[in-house]
């Protein structure tokens, strides 16, 4: 059933679903989020131009002359474990499989804008609130630790004991990045006379393996990496880390199943097994971009 045009009208919450393309379900979740509705009897009702104004547009999408292919289920990230953890879990169960792709924060984003991928890891800072003309929603996963790590049985040296070290990093573009420059701010010392001797690295696993084999003297990835690779670790800051779809892209079969996946008990006992992962409000869609980072002083 079409969303009725005239405003005067109370939407259902089928019909609140099929104007925003998200599943029912996710309905109730947004009330939790501000999304404005009333109680009519035991039932949920929305006024039409309360809800679009609430999602940041001015009308309903139109539909398209030609339908616009649906971008492939694939994930672009960097490979925090809780990905791999994700759609281990997703591609367990009946329907199109899921598929990784490697990728900083700033290529994830750009692939997302261009179609090619239909989900990308969002992390470290606020992300934006569209790309071009489309409306993003965010699935918030998990907060993570991200820090320093060095070898086994070495404890990771301060932010403002860097300086001529070798270090594993990431590229600027990466979020994580963000939380090491900041770090060595705090500390007073110039980030870029620090960082003269590090080398950005692809990914958490491949900082890890390079500290593990003493290829670096210190390196910067998430808590999960580090205790995967039996290293010690030195917190920098929390933060939160969820996937950007398209809010259009809400109620595509694959991205429900993500979200239903992340929702699940199963998901939760993984992430139990990994370490610096808190999985408090995983799988809720947020419309409002929010940076939920926490240094460490």
């Amino acid at each position: 059933m079409a969303a009725p045009t005239n405003d005067a009208l109370l939407l259902t919450s089928r019909e609140v679903a099929e104007l925003l393309h998200v599943h029912p379900k996710q309905v109730y979740r947004l009330l939790k989020r501000g999304l404005p509705g009333r109680r009519v009897g035991g039932e949920w009702r929305f006024q039409r131009s309360e809800v679009l104004a609430w999602v940041g547009t001015d009308a309903a999408p139109a539909p398209s002359p030609e339908p616009t292919p649906a971008p492939p289920a694939l994930l672009a990230a960097n490979g925090d474990l809780v990905v791999h953890a994700l759609l281990q879990l997703a591609n367990a169960v009946p329907g199109p499989l899921w598929g990784f792709v490697q990728a900083d924060r700033s290529s994830a984003l750009r692939w997302l804008t261009e179609g090619r991928v239909l989900a990308a890891g969002s992390h470290g800072g606020l992300p934006p609130a569209r790309v071009g003309a489309q409306r993003l929603a965010r699935i918030h996963l998990v907060t993570r630790e991200v820090g320093l790590v060095a070898r086994p049985g070495e404890k990771p040296p301060k932010p403002g004991a860097l300086a001529g070290l070798r270090i594993a990093s990431r590229p600027r573009t990466a979020g994580i990045h963000a939380h090491l420059v900041a770090a060595l701010q705090r500390a007073g010392v110039e980030p870029e006379a620090a960082l003269a001797k590090a080398v950005a690295l692809a990914s958490h696993r491949e900082v890890a393996s390079a500290v593990l084999r003493g290829a670096a003297d210190v390196g910067l990835c998430t808590r999960a990496w580090a205790s995967a690779c039996g290293l010690s670790f030195r917190k920098l800051a929390d933060e939160g880390y969820g996937l950007l779809v398209r809010s259009v892209d809400l109620g595509a079969p694959p991205v429900v199943r993500l979200c239903e996946t992340a929702q699940a008990p199963a998901f939760r006992e993984a992430l139990d097994a990994l370490a610096g992962y808190d999985a408090s409000g995983a799988g809720d869609i947020r419309y409002d971009p929010e940076d939920t980072a926490t240094v460490v002083p």
